[in-house]
């Protein structure tokens, strides 16, 4: 999950799983599998970043093959 703020400055938490692809239309939108969109003040590059960190956390959490 990674914490990102929309427009309004309420954050919100984003299951990075979930998203399809992130634009810059110049705000930053997250597109959802299910469709659904978030425009977030976050840049395009932040959110990428966030989202390669959540997937390399979750890897330290698997045991050693």
């Amino acid at each position: 999950m990674i914490t990102v703020t929309r427009l309004n400055g309420r954050q919100v938490v984003v299951n990075a799983e979930m998203i399809r692809t992130v634009e810059a239309n110049p705000d930053t939108t997250i597109k959802l599998m299910n469709g659904d969109h978030i425009i977030v003040k976050e840049t395009m590059a932040e959110v990428v970043s966030l989202s390669i960190e959540y997937g390399r956390s979750l890897r330290r959490l698997l045991p050693p093959s």
